[in-house]
């Protein structure tokens, strides 16, 4: 009974939690993977109704939704490797090779199912090592994968973020739901069998994990708004009386200025957001509130991209310094390697260095 009422209790959170992230986010593609992502663990939790372990008197029988709620639970690793590359890469578009992998992925996991259940529409007989291979390894593998770039991209980058809010949210909400999805791949893959006594104990752990996390996530957007995270960030940050504020954004404006812009410290190699605040002498997150709310930048890799990538262009373009090479360039405004270096410039310019240069160089006769 505490079991079913965990996953009835699991499942209206994370319904919740997907309507209120739509209804306030519908035009984000984060706001869609969110959804596909709750419905995924939807299917996971009604699956789970359906084991054999489950007491009868609570068990139901899936019948011909059992292939929507197998789709539905091995999605939930790739679904949320797309969300979390969507909230945490800034609007970058997803790689099509990853949403291929995740395509391949659950067509081996249907197969997989089609082979267990051949009474079920299609059967597939798995019994050549070539095919127990793909549908057994392979997809788990595959899982696994997407867990752990989804964990990946979590933690990448906290530092450089410059969104409080999203900061946080690395570590309370994604964090937390990508080491559990990660455990639950890894156990449930290469740990545990679903014939093994510890399998029923080891789901009605991550039941009551999912219940109490969606029902944490949902009471804290329910009762903690914007209003009060502000009151808390107050109370660790020292005052500033609201006639004074103008003036002290100002003056952090023109110290940024001076030392950022006018000392070139994006220049510098591996400058950080701490190293630039000790430069400037300003609380980190006061710079951060100012590079972000008055600057506009949501991550401190994109403003150092955008001034060395401004240099690295002007001095490209420039005829007296043709003869410098591409490397060079590179390291002089900062970026350590050729590689990152031609990365983002192809990203920002659409050509690479060398051709930006090569067409920059050319008459205007030819430009053309």
């Amino acid at each position: 009974m505490l079991l079913f009422s965990a996953q009835l209790v699991a499942i209206v959170s994370v319904l919740l939690l997907a309507i209120g992230y739509v209804k306030t986010n519908l035009k984000e593609r984060s706001a869609r993977l969110f959804l596909l992502l709750s419905l995924g663990v939807v299917c996971y939790l009604v699956r789970g109704m359906a084991m054999p372990y489950v007491d009868p008197g609570f068990r139901i029988s899936p019948g011909a939704w059992g292939v929507v709620l197998n789709l539905g639970s091995n999605a939930i690793p790739g679904v949320f490797m797309l969300y979390c590359y969507a909230v945490f890469q800034d609007d970058r578009h997803v790689p099509r090779l990853l949403m291929a992998l995740l395509v391949l992925e659950l067509l081996l996991d249907h197969l997989n199912y089609r082979s267990l259940r051949p009474s079920v529409f299609l059967s597939v007989q798995a019994d050549s090592s070539l095919s127990q291979f793909l549908l057994g390894p392979v997809p788990d593998f595959m899982q696994l994968f997407f867990a752990t770039s989804a964990v990946y991209w979590t933690a990448r980058g906290w530092s450089a973020d410059l969104v409080e809010s999203r900061r946080l949210m690395r570590w309370v909400i994604v964090g937390l739901q990508g080491v559990l999805i990660l455990s639950v791949v890894f156990l449930e893959n290469y740990l545990l069998s679903s014939a093994s006594v510890r399998y029923a104990q080891m789901q009605a752990i991550i039941v009551y994990a999912i219940a109490l996390l969606t029902f944490l996530m949902l009471s804290a957007l329910l009762h903690i708004d914007a209003v009060g995270f502000q009151r808390v960030m107050r109370k660790v940050a020292p005052f500033v009386p609201p006639e004074h504020a103008d003036d002290i954004l100002q003056a952090d404006a023109r110290r940024f200025q001076e030392v950022f812009e006018g000392s070139r410290a994006y220049r510098e190699h591996g400058l950080t957001i701490a190293d630039l605040a000790a430069k400037m002498q300003l609380p980190e997150y006061r710079l951060r509130a100012l590079i972000n709310k008055h600057l506009g930048y949501r991550n401190f890799n994109a403003l150092l991209h955008e001034y060395r990538l401004r240099d690295a262009s002007a001095m490209l373009a420039d005829p007296a310094q043709r003869h410098l090479p591409v490397l060079t360039i590179a390291l002089s405004v900062g970026y350590q390697s050729i590689t990152p270096f031609n990365n983002a410039f192809r990203q920002a310019q659409g050509v690479t260095p060398t051709e930006f240069r090569r067409r920059a160089m050319q008459p205007p006769s030819q430009a053309g």
